[in-house]
C-alpha cells in the first residue's frame, strides 16, 4: 500500500540524485529498471528507497547489467507499461545494441542520462561523450543546467515521450549536477498526478482484441520506409515540446523553450553551450557586461531535435560565436560547433572551444579570457 509522503509544494535544498528521486517517486512510474553506474546511481539508490518504504508501488527489476536494463525496459513499455530507467557513459555503451531498438519500435521510455565521459582511460567524471554516442538514435535530447532543470524536465521528459511515441533522454551533467546540492521547489504530488496523467498506450502486447508485432525483421523493401517514419516523428517533436513546455509552466511557474537567450539583444559575441556550465558561463557575461563588454549567452535546451531556424535567428546579429563542446569528436569538427555551422549557414564567425573533458573545471576567469582573447 503506497504512503503517504509529507514533502508537498516545498522548496528544500537536494542533490541532483535525490532530486530525481522525488520527481520518479511522484511520477510512480509501472516499471523502472536498475543497475548502477556512477554517478547515476544515487538516482536509483534514491528512488529505490523510497519503493522500499512504501511510497510508491513501480516494480524495480533488478537486472545483471545496462544492456539487460534497457532490454527490460523495451519489454515493459511494449507489454504497455509507463517506463523508466538511467544510466551512465559505459552503461550507455553496453545498452547500444538495444537503445535504437526502443526508438524505432516507438516505445516512450524516458532513460535519465547522468552524463560521463567515456573510456578509455576510466574516467567516472562529467562530459558529454556518452550523449553524443547516442545522438543519432532516434532518441529525444534534452540538457539541464541546474537542479531545478533536471528535476523538472524529468516531467516535461515524460509527457514529451509518450505524446511523440519516441524515448527521450533528459541529460543532467554528473556530479555537478547529480551531487550538488541546491535549492528546489518541488510540485505538489497532486500537480504532478495530473500534469503527467494516466498512461494510456494506443497498442501493446498484452491488447488481444488488437494483436501487434514488436521486434519483426525488416527487410530492405520495408527498412527505410520505417526510418523515414521515425525521422519524421522527430521531426514533430518541436511542436510536442512547445506544447508541453507551456504546460508545464501553468502548474510551475517555470517556463522553458528550445534554447535560453541570456545578454543576446545587443551582443557583438555570443557563446552557446548546454548544461551546468551555463551558469558559470552567465557570471563571466555579467563582469564582462560591467567593463562595456557586449557579450550573451544562447543556451541549448533541446538538443535533439535540434532547432536549428530558432538557434539562426538568435545568432543572426552576433559578429563571433564561440561554440562550447564538452566533447572532442576525434578527427572530425566538433558536434555542437558543426550543429551552429548549419543553424547560420557558415562557419566564418564560428570559434571552436573544446572545455571539460574528463570532468576538467572551468572557472569564470578561464571564460572571460576565452571570450575576450580573440
Amino acid at each position: 500500500m503506497k504512503k503517504e509522503n509529507k514533502i508537498q509544494n516545498a522548496n528544500i535544498a537536494l542533490t541532483g540524485g535525490y532530486a530525481l528521486g522525488e520527481a520518479l517517486r511522484q511520477i510512480n512510474p509501472d516499471v523502472m529498471a536498475v543497475y548502477p553506474i556512477t554517478p547515476q546511481t544515487p538516482i536509483i539508490e534514491s528512488f529505490s528507497k523510497k519503493v522500499a518504504d512504501g511510497l510508491a508501488n513501480t516494480e524495480i527489476i533488478q537486472v545483471e547489467s545496462e544492456h539487460s536494463a534497457m532490454s527490460a525496459c523495451i519489454g515493459a513499455s511494449a507489454s504497455g507499461a509507463r517506463t523508466i530507467t538511467a544510466s551512465s557513459s559505459q552503461g550507455i555503451m553496453y545498452m547500444m545494441e538495444v537503445i535504437p531498438v526502443a526508438s524505432a519500435m516507438r516505445l516512450p521510455i524516458v532513460m535519465i542520462v547522468a552524463n560521463r565521459a567515456i573510456s578509455g582511460m576510466i574516467n567516472i567524471h562529467n562530459d558529454h561523450s556518452d550523449a553524443m554516442a547516442m545522438r543519432d538514435f532516434g532518441w529525444v535530447q534534452i540538457f539541464s543546467e541546474t537542479v531545478q532543470e533536471a528535476y523538472d524536465d524529468v516531467f516535461i521528459a515524460l509527457k514529451i515521450a509518450e505524446k511523440a511515441k519516441l524515448p527521450v533522454a533528459p541529460n543532467l551533467d554528473g556530479f555537478f549536477i547529480t551531487h550538488s546540492v541546491e535549492n528546489v521547489n518541488l510540485l505538489s504530488d497532486e500537480a504532478v498526478k495530473k500534469f503527467v496523467g494516466e498512461y494510456r498506450p494506443e497498442k501493446h502486447l498484452f491488447d488481444f482484441s488488437n494483436p501487434v508485432t514488436y521486434g519483426a525483421l525488416a527487410l530492405p523493401d520495408s527498412y527505410m520506409d520505417i526510418r523515414l517514419e521515425l525521422n519524421e516523428a522527430m521531426e514533430a517533436v518541436p511542436n510536442i515540446f512547445q506544447e508541453v513546455t507551456k504546460e508545464f509552466a501553468k502548474i510551475s511557474k517555470r517556463r522553458y523553450d528550445f534554447i535560453e537567450e541570456y545578454q543576446t539583444e545587443d551582443a557583438d559575441k555570443v557563446v552557446v553551450a548546454m548544461g551546468s556550465v551555463a551558469g558559470t558561463i552567465k557570471d563571466a557575461v555579467d563582469n564582462l557586461r560591467e567593463q562595456g563588454e557586449k557579450v550573451g549567452l544562447v543556451k541549448i535546451k533541446l538538443f535533439r531535435p535540434f532547432p536549428y531556424e530558432i538557434v539562426g535567428r538568435a545568432l543572426k546579429n552576433a559578429r563571433e560565436i564561440i561554440v562550447m563542446d564538452k566533447n572532442l569528436s576525434l578527427g572530425a569538427g566538433q558536434v555542437l560547433e558543426n550543429d551552429i555551422i548549419q543553424s547560420i549557414g557558415s562557419d566564418e564567425r564560428v570559434r571552436s572551444v573544446i572545455y571539460g573533458l574528463g570532468g576538467r573545471e572551468i572557472f569564470v576567469q578561464e571564460i572571460e579570457e576565452m571570450i575576450i582573447n580573440d
